[in-house]
């Protein structure tokens, strides 16, 4: 099983193409040969959960049976002939699933997977739909946690993505170790009242949270690889 993440960036002016592509991308990603799960995605503007949609930012996570069954659709694809296209930049994250736990849309898209940590860089997928009665306990504590993920021992990156605006959400984020990553979900005091919240509060509906290590990335963002120099490309 190899999981690919795409972020595609347009021009301004192709803002309305970038919006169709939300709706026409879907047949042909139902149709794609060998991959298993997809999920066409908006973008936020601060690199995590955020109100304020970076209409110039898209993205697709996909699930492939094979590397081969990738390379075909980066290839051969109507999606990926549209990105190249149409699309001012795009860059491909492909990595492979370490751990999961919980649900999306019903299903366990990176199935179980219980291996052991990838030493080195790690890419991590938080993602959530949020109870209705619930987003506002949930907004007013995104900045907080956003500050304290920026400003952590071991950041990378980060990505906003979500299938649907205000409620269906979801973070892909990069660390340079498994040990930084844990020390930032479960050593800051601020982090761990938040995530207790979600539990007490019954915040979502539905969950996922799942760890990746790198296999490759490829393409460029804002003219730079984000992960340049810390994995093969």
């Amino acid at each position: 099983m190899i999981v690919s993440l795409t972020i595609v960036r347009y021009r301004k002016a192709f803002v309305p193409l970038a919006l169709l592509a939300m709706a026409i991308h879907r047949l042909p990603m139902w149709l794609q040969q060998g991959c298993t799960f997809w999920k066409l995605l908006g973008s936020g503007r601060n690199g995590t959960f955020d109100l304020q949609p970076d209409w110039q930012q898209w993205g697709l996570l996909a699930v492939w049976n094979s590397r081969e069954d990738h390379e075909r659709f980066a290839k051969t694809s109507f999606v990926s002939k549209w990105w190249n296209l149409l699309g001012t930049e795009n860059w491909t994250l492909l990595c492979e699933p370490l751990q999961s736990h919980g649900k999306w849309d019903g299903k366990e898209p990176f199935g179980k997977p219980d291996n052991i940590p990838a030493e080195g860089p790690i890419a991590v997928l938080t993602r959530a739909t949020i109870r209705m009665s619930s987003l506002k306990s949930f907004w007013g504590h995104v900045d907080e946690v956003t500050n304290l993920m920026l400003e952590a021992p071991g950041y990378i990156t980060s990505f906003g993505i979500g299938e649907a605006p205000v409620y269906r959400q979801a973070t892909f984020s990069v660390w340079e170790s498994v040990e930084h990553m844990k020390a930032f979900a479960y050593g800051s005091k601020k982090h761990a009242e938040v995530i207790k919240k979600t539990r007490s509060e019954n915040w979502y509906s539905e969950e996922l949270f799942a760890r990746f290590r790198i296999i490759e990335t490829s393409g460029t963002l804002n003219g730079q690889n984000p992960l340049a120099g810390i994995s093969k490309t």
